[in-house]
């Protein structure tokens, strides 16, 4: 499977919440670095951080780019607030290191602090 292939299948599974799939693309030791340094070491940590933070968050993808051992994905966050507001076009960028098929890390770099301000609370 291409790294691009992995983290494709990894990120429709999140999407879905099927932890279960999503972990099988995972290396030992895998961990997630959100912004402010916010940093999770399993997906029910990140799945559980959330549920404070908004109603649902999706991906819409623009385009994916490999380097060496990483693959970066971009594109735009939408979903809806805890309140029910919705929110949209909110900029992303995934980085990936992929080694043997398998996930190591995952960065994230959004603009959602800045777009929404005080109506979202910190990770």
């Amino acid at each position: 499977m291409t790294p691009e292939a992995v983290v494709r299948q990894y990120l429709d599974a999140m999407e879905r919440r099927d932890l279960a799939t999503a972990k099988s693309f995972l290396a030992p030791g895998f961990f997630m670095l959100f912004p402010g340094g916010k940093r999770f070491d399993s997906l029910e940590q990140l799945v559980e951080s959330a549920k404070g933070r908004y109603r649902s968050a999706r991906k819409t993808y623009e385009r994916y780019e490999a380097a060496a051992d990483a693959m970066y994905c971009y594109g735009t966050l939408y979903g809806e607030l805890l309140d029910g507001t919705p929110y949209s076009g909110i900029r992303f960028i995934d980085r990936f290191t992929v080694k043997d098929g398998r996930l190591v890390d995952q960065m994230v770099w959004n603009d959602m602090a800045e777009v929404l301000g005080a109506k979202l609370r910190p990770l």
